[in-house]
């Protein structure tokens, strides 16, 4: 097999992925496939001698794209978005054909400078307070990490990091696993199930806190609890202030939060917009984000909802050192004389290795630009609430949650059970797809919007299909 075949096959996949994205409405959006499905299509090993390129190409519909859940599709409405555009992807392929591990300055110093300039622009898109940005001149600034979940984790680690530093000053003849024993971090009882799990692969108590009738965390709830846990003896470190929750895409009191933080010194603010995050590129939208200048480290993730593809969730630190602190192992290969003066971001997160995702970033806001981007979030939300006004003109539904951003939250006006065979009804159809959530037992529906492909007929179609499976549920009921 020569390289120039090899470049014939990549202009082919090319053609091939602009062929999928522009098509992509006229494909089924879930699978019906069952588990194992895949198997018996390939030979039980691989073969011994190359194959052609065009054979690969002719099984990538039977094999691959029979089992392919299309997020891309407009009639995809489950989870949240998970964003796609051409300059993201063009941009992948390049960081692709880079390929440099930008785990220190010298690896790839393009790989960490764009970075840096990258955060702060996004930053400055948002409204982030100066002081999370690098050209503020401190040691602030912005990381991509993979996933929020990671940031969440990142986040945690460093207020441990920043706590147990300053618990041994006040308390010497402690052990670390007299300090971690009493650690306790705070979250919304509706934060992202990965807030919790961060709790359990940090080794620090978390408590989900039941939220207000509005499914906020207010600064009473959260004083509360930490006004119990210090009488049991234990020490606050951390709290999670929500942006966005999952299920519902509710907000939670973020100034209010900020002020409990500040009155115990202690106390690592860390703000999840993963989804939300998006729409404060839009000043209209940042009233949501009252009082972020009172946090520690603050992230969203580009990934889901700007047009900046899998994986690229963006991470500000005020104070980076407890990170670097926390995950500092400095082995002789991976130092050089650069030490110090930019940063090493392997310092900065989880893994050793790290792709060139900054070239994600650079590509989409330069080829979309601010504007075209604003754009693109201000017509999901309309469609959003175009949807929420045709539930409501249908005495059968009710909207379960305030419609803020692209998600609407909505029921039939009947028991969990029937609204769950609604749900399976409306899937088994395979026309659009959603996912449930439930909050106090009250089983919902989620549609959220999701591609970038999505026009006002397709939300009409998608409503026109939960009014069909409604009307065959409620038939049914009657007989």
């Amino acid at each position: 097999m020569e390289a120039g075949d090899f470049k014939d096959f990549a202009k082919a996949m090319t053609d091939y992925i602009a062929e999928y994205l522009e098509n992509i409405r006229d494909r089924q959006v879930v699978p019906s496939v069952k588990p194992g499905y895949l198997r018996p299509l390939v030979p039980e090993q691989a073969p011994e001698q190359p194959e052609p390129w065009t054979a690969v190409m002719a099984d990538i519909e039977r094999v691959v794209m029979t089992g392919v859940t299309h997020w891309h599709s407009p009639r995809f409405h489950a989870y949240f978005p998970t964003a796609n555009s051409y300059p993201a992807i063009v941009a992948d392929m390049l960081s692709g054909a880079i390929a440099c591990i930008g785990f220190t300055w010298i690896a790839s110093p393009a790989c960490t400078e764009l970075e840096v300039v990258m955060l702060d622009w996004l930053g400055q898109m948002l409204g982030l307070p100066e002081e999370f940005l690098a050209r503020s001149g401190g040691e602030a600034g912005g990381v991509i990490q993979g996933t929020a979940s990671e940031a969440t984790l990142v986040a945690l680690l460093g207020a441990k990091s920043r706590v147990m530093h300053r618990v041994r000053e006040q308390h010497p003849d402690w052990t670390d696993s007299d300090i971690l024993s009493k650690l306790v971090g705070y979250c919304n009882k509706q934060a992202h199930s990965s807030v919790e799990r961060a709790g359990l692969l940090g080794g620090v108590k978390l408590r989900s806190l039941q939220p207000d009738g509005k499914r906020r965390l207010r600064a009473d709830i959260l004083r509360d609890a930490i006004r119990e846990d210090k009488a049991k003896g234990l020490i606050p470190f951390y709290v999670v202030a929500t942006l966005g929750t999952t299920s519902s895409c509710t907000f939670d009191a973020l100034d209010e939060i900020g002020d409990v933080c500040a009155e115990d010194d202690n106390l690592w603010l860390h703000v999840d917009a993963a989804y939300a995050g998006s729409a404060f590129i839009c000043p209209e939208y940042r009233y949501l984000m009252k009082g972020v200048e009172k946090a520690d480290s603050f992230n969203f993730n580009p990934h889901k909802w700007m047009l900046v593809n899998f994986d690229c969730s963006a991470m500000w630190l005020k104070q980076p050192r407890w990170i670097v602190d926390a995950f500092n192992v400095d082995p002789l290969y991976l130092k050089h004389d650069q030490q110090g003066s930019a940063p090493d971001y392997r310092h900065w997160q989880i893994p050793l290795g790290r792709r060139f995702r900054a070239l994600k970033l650079w590509f989409v806001l330069r080829l979309y630009g601010v504007e075209n981007l604003q754009k693109h979030i201000r017509k999901h939300i309309a469609l959003a609430h175009l949807f929420e006004k045709l539930c409501l003109e249908d005495e059968r539904f009710e909207i379960v949650e305030e419609v803020t951003m692209g998600l609407v939250c909505f029921k039939l006006k009947e028991s969990n059970e029937v609204n769950e065979e609604l749900l399976r009804m409306i899937n088994g159809r395979g026309r659009i797809h959603l996912v449930p959530s439930k909050i106090d037992d009250v089983y919902f529906l989620r549609l959220a919007v999701c591609s970038r492909f999505t026009e006002e007929k397709d939300i009409q179609e998608s409503w026109e299909e939960v009014k069909a499976s409604a009307d065959e549920i409620l038939k049914k009921l009657k007989k």
